[in-house]
């Protein structure tokens, strides 16, 4: 069966497996679910991920990232545009995510990035995530 929302499958996928304190987790990989586990990588939300190859699409690693007291790095992670309703915000509408403390994930023209870097760039576009 064809998945229909493949990156709300990948945020689920990395929730599931920090509430069951995985060091690694297994996604189906893409070139955009790359891209958002670089800028959760960046802005250090997880400690790393890998790319492998297999005889189909391709494997995405993510190594999650924890506290000293064995606690997730991420405290919480929402999709918000969705396949049957997307949510298109311009440069100026980006507001903070939990008073500065999380980040919203954004597809723009430029590629994907954060929100504080895509108002920076005065860049709109699709919210794709919420990471706090």
């Amino acid at each position: 069966m064809a998945m229909s929302d493949p990156i709300a499958d990948m945020l689920t996928r990395i929730r599931n497996a920090g509430k069951a304190r995985l060091n690694s987790v297994d996604i189906p990989g893409s070139k955009l679910k790359t891209e958002v586990a670089k800028v959760l990588k960046n802005e250090g939300f997880i400690k790393n991920y890998k790319s492998l190859k297999d005889d189909k699409q391709g494997i995405l690693r993510v190594y999650l990232k924890y506290g000293q007291d064995r606690n997730s790095a991420i405290f919480g992670i929402e999709r918000i545009s969705k396949p049957g309703r997307r949510t298109y915000v311009k440069s100026n509408e980006l507001k903070p995510i939990f008073s500065g403390m999380g980040l919203a994930v954004l597809s723009t023209s430029k590629g994907v990035m954060t929100d504080k870097k895509a108002a920076k760039e005065k860049l709109g576009g699709e919210v794709l995530c919420k990471v706090w």
